[in-house]
């Protein structure tokens, strides 16, 4: 069997390395990618690039593995999930992640891993052609449709109905931006600016070159900073004017 293609997310660059070192020791694997942030693996594999297995962290800033799992486009690759903490174990194999390991991982608990992914590979039922990646931001209809609090957004390749009374903020993530509820993160493709330029809600204001927020959800302001839910949004002086009115007029 031919060397499996291996993708790293990580965002302890000591921990990225040390797998680095066993993906290059393992005469089954070949090392694809490494990132250290989960926005630009999501790009790299929505690109159609490819990957068998993917090593991947579980807490990392913006996006966590968990919520890349259920991101990564299909066919999706095996996925091994590298954490410090035994307590997501549950949440992963709910995903079906191939193996769960706890740091430090030993090179023999590595391995042991490994040969399950070689397994899964022998014994799958030939490969089929990997969809097309999903469409940029430029594909992207200009005339999403709302009605009410509901707008369609695209994310992950398909059209999903969001109740904009639930999203809190939206955060700028390179080419994607990450709506952010209660309870969930939605990932979208495009930039801040032409989310902005299509939301049909007078109630979401830019707060900074990062962030738009929801006045409808902001609970308190002190020392420049929103606080909305468990999650605190910087408001920059450029804005600083448009927001105070904007709350005002609510």
């Amino acid at each position: 069997m031919s060397p499996l293609a291996c993708v790293i997310i990580d965002d302890n660059e000591i921990n990225r390395l040390t797998l680095e070192r066993s993906v290059q020791r393992h005469d089954q694997l070949t090392l694809a990618a490494s990132f250290p942030d989960a926005v630009e693996a999501l790009a790299y594999f929505n690109a159609g690039n490819p990957a068998d297995v993917v090593l991947l962290d579980i807490e990392m800033p913006h996006i966590s593995g968990l919520e890349l799992v259920q991101l990564l486009p299909e066919p999706k690759p095996a996925v091994i999930l590298v954490t410090t903490h035994a307590s997501f174990a549950v949440d992963a194999f709910e995903l079906r992640v191939l193996d769960y390991l706890v740091k430090p991982v030993g090179y023999a608990r590595f391995c042991q891993a490994i040969a399950r992914v070689t397994e899964k590979y022998r014994t799958a039922p030939a490969p089929v052609a990997p969809e097309p990646p999903a469409p940029s931001s430029s594909d992207m209809p200009s005339d999403i449709s709302a009605t009410g609090t509901d707008m369609f957004v695209k994310t992950n390749g398909k059209l999903l109905r969001i109740n904009f009374e639930d999203v809190l903020y939206i955060e700028a993530l390179s080419t994607y931006v990450l709506l952010v509820t209660d309870k969930q993160k939605h990932i979208v493709g495009g930039t801040l600016k032409s989310i902005e330029e299509r939301l049909p809600f007078r109630h979401f204001v830019r707060v900074h070159r990062s962030y738009i927020v929801n006045l409808h959800r902001v609970e308190a302001m002190a020392d420049n900073m929103l606080k909305l839910g468990q999650h605190e949004v910087p408001v920059s002086r450029p804005y600083q004017e448009e927001f105070t009115q904007r709350l005002r007029a609510l």
